[in-house]
């Protein structure tokens, strides 16, 4: 077993506390994704996992064993930076390998480790150049198999795409999940990237300052978000977030942009907050350009500002009165900057959340 178990985990320095009161289990072969925006402690948590950051409260467990005390190279972990961290002046061969002679392994079983690593990352023909040499890519292909030789119990990847065109983040996103899946090691993956957390993690735990906001499988911090936070940083564009209050009735939410009959999910909770203010979310693809025939929609009118052609699909976005619109629409009607629209939003998926405390109601 090398689940990793958290339990009141601190982080301070001096006077300023950078993570406090962290509980977090992540199960063992799980691919663990913690996002967030910088400065919310996710590569701090990944530096307290490896040991590279003391804790300064609460417990640390690899498996079954305590690691507060551990030194980093006793906690049979292997980690990849952002920034590759290779040996200039040695070849492909020797920065792969050098984590194994150092611990003195037999020659025989450092090449068989090495070239069967090499084999897997598609870096055989590569094994004696230099860094150099290798493509951004190759390189970051050259850091993993220095961490899979390593043959560790858990993995530790820091925002290892980062400096990657978009073309090889997308290859490598799906090499690293390929890879993870057939070694079948407990991995946690720290990025700022919501898609790359979104495509990759078999499950997501969202920071704030700190602070766990929700953890759950991309699915469920997309489809229920547990507060404002979360709704808006999961999902590209990010949710439409609208002021608004149930009516007296309890049957439908008034909005300075328009007005929503409750249905589905929501209509229950429009019977318990009745006259009560809230906020409300729709994500951009339940605003679209025609109303879906058999599903409930509002016409929505809406100025055009901006309009971003994607070729499977037109992102739009505008205003209706003073609220800022953004929709996903099909491309075979592209409308102009200046033009007003008419667009539908499905009431059956809207999300409701408390006006003060911003969490979701239910």
């Amino acid at each position: 077993m090398a689940g990793i178990t958290m339990s009141n985990l601190c982080k301070r320095y001096g006077s300023t506390s950078v993570i406090e009161g962290l509980n977090l289990e992540i199960r063992d072969k799980e691919f663990m994704v913690l996002v967030g925006p910088s400065g919310c402690g996710k590569s701090t948590i990944l530096r307290m996992i490896a040991g590279l950051e003391e804790i300064s409260d609460g417990e640390m467990k690899i498996g079954d064993r305590v690691v507060n005390e551990v030194h980093p190279k006793d906690r049979d972990v292997a980690m990849v930076f952002q920034s590759y961290a290779l040996y200039p002046h040695m070849s492909v061969r020797e920065n792969i390998s050098f984590g194994l002679k150092v611990r003195k392994m037999p020659k025989d079983q450092i090449d068989k480790l090495v070239n069967d690593a090499a084999q897997s990352l598609g870096l055989s023909h590569l094994l004696e150049r230099k860094p150099k040499a290798l493509s951004g890519g190759q390189r970051q292909r050259v850091a993993l198999g220095r961490a899979i030789v390593r043959q560790p119990s858990v993995f530790l990847f820091d925002e290892p795409l980062s400096n990657l065109d978009a073309e090889l983040r997308v290859q490598m996103r799906a090499e690293i999940s390929s890879l993870q899946k057939r070694l079948e090691i407990t991995s946690v993956y720290v990025t700022h990237d919501q898609v790359e957390a979104m495509t990759m993690g078999h499950r997501i735990t969202v920071l704030n300052a700190g602070v766990v906001q929700q953890v759950g499988s991309p699915l469920e911090l997309y489809e229920t978000p547990r507060n404002l936070f979360v709704a808006r940083f999961i999902g590209t564009p990010p949710m439409n977030v609208l002021e608004g209050q149930i009516s007296e009735s309890g049957s439908q939410i008034e909005t300075p942009a328009l007005t929503l009959p409750l249905s589905g999910e929501v209509e229950e909770l429009g019977k318990r907050y009745r006259g009560k203010k809230v906020v409300l979310g729709i994500r951009p693809e339940h605003i679209t350009s025609e109303p879906e025939p058999g599903k409930p929609t509002t016409p929505l009118a809406t100025t055009v500002e901006v309009v971003e052609p994607l070729g499977h699909e037109v992102i739009l976005h505008g205003r209706s009165g003073e609220s800022r619109i953004v929709a996903k629409l099909h491309p075979h009607h592209i409308p102009s900057s200046g033009e007003e629209v008419q667009l539908h939003c499905r009431c059956d998926k809207l999300h409701l959340f408390h006006h003060e405390t911003e969490l979701r109601l239910d």
